[in-house]
């Protein structure tokens, strides 16, 4: 059987060059960028370099640029929101307009990243759907927990939330490869879980929506620390070090041994 890395360190001399895409406060964008200098100085060098920061939002919700400038890296952003409203269309990726209108816009960062000869693109808080290829993802819940039909149980934007409405008693992040689905594509790294801690039963939460999303609000912030801010850095380090590889089936392996569930350290 013939493996393929996500990336062959041999490739090039300098390290791995990433693009980070964001779209809120970008803290995932901080933390890879900020183990990217620990490893220069532990290592002195790091596998990985972040090139560039994109985002798909222009306003001041976004802290890419902030980020940016105080990294001393290329900032560029295209508001995709604009981007809909001047075409007339509804922001959607799941239907034949959808994706036609995606990929259009998705054409702009696609440029910026050839011309930056970028290795890997970085998810990290980007909310719009992307057609690009070579994109690793993080997402607030644990995707090797599957529905009775077999499909990922908590995808989407409110995972933490079905998570907890569904009485799971931990949680944990994961990374991904990412295709044209919804948080369907190849596991990469599961993080170590956070207890739920509830302050009374879901039951009693369900009946005051604004309680229990702030209780919601409160896990997703406390899964970042452990889960997100640890696996996402640490999943592009061991890609850049040329440590993860697919099968020809997309089945996902670590140093050469099957991780069906993802990697766990």
């Amino acid at each position: 059987m013939k493996l393929r890395s996500l990336y062959d360190p041999g490739l090039r001399k300098s390290p791995m060059r990433v693009a980070a895409f964001m779209s809120g406060t970008g803290s995932n964008i901080k933390m890879l960028i900020k183990k990217e200098k620990e490893l220069e100085k532990s290592r002195g060098q790091s596998p990985y370099k972040v090139v560039f920061i994109f985002s798909d939002r222009s306003d001041g919700k976004c802290h890419g640029e902030n980020i940016a400038c105080s990294s001393g890296i290329p900032y560029f952003s295209y508001d995709i929101r604009k981007f809909h409203e001047i075409r007339g269309i509804k922001r959607t990726a799941l239907t034949q307009e959808g994706f036609a209108a995606r990929r259009e816009f998705d054409s702009i960062p696609l440029e910026i990243v050839k011309a930056f000869q970028i290795d890997l693109i970085a998810l990290g808080g980007y909310m719009s759907f992307t057609t690009l290829e070579g994109c690793i993802n993080v997402h607030p819940a644990d995707l090797s927990i599957h529905s009775p039909d077999g499909k990922r149980k908590y995808t989407g934007d409110n995972a933490v939330y079905d998570a907890i409405l569904n009485g799971e008693k931990s949680l944990r992040s994961s990374t991904l490869w990412t295709d044209m689905g919804v948080d369907t594509g190849p596991l990469l790294m599961v993080s170590r879980p956070i207890e739920v801690n509830l302050p009374e039963p879901v039951e009693n939460l369900k009946k005051n929506r604004e309680r229990f999303l702030e209780v919601v609000d409160s896990h997703q912030e406390r899964l970042k620390e452990v889960g997100d801010w640890e696996i996402f850095p640490r999943t592009i380090e061991l890609i850049a070090e040329g440590r993860f590889a697919f099968d020809e089936n997309n089945e996902v392996y670590v140093n050469g041994k099957h991780v069906p569930e993802g990697f766990r350290e």
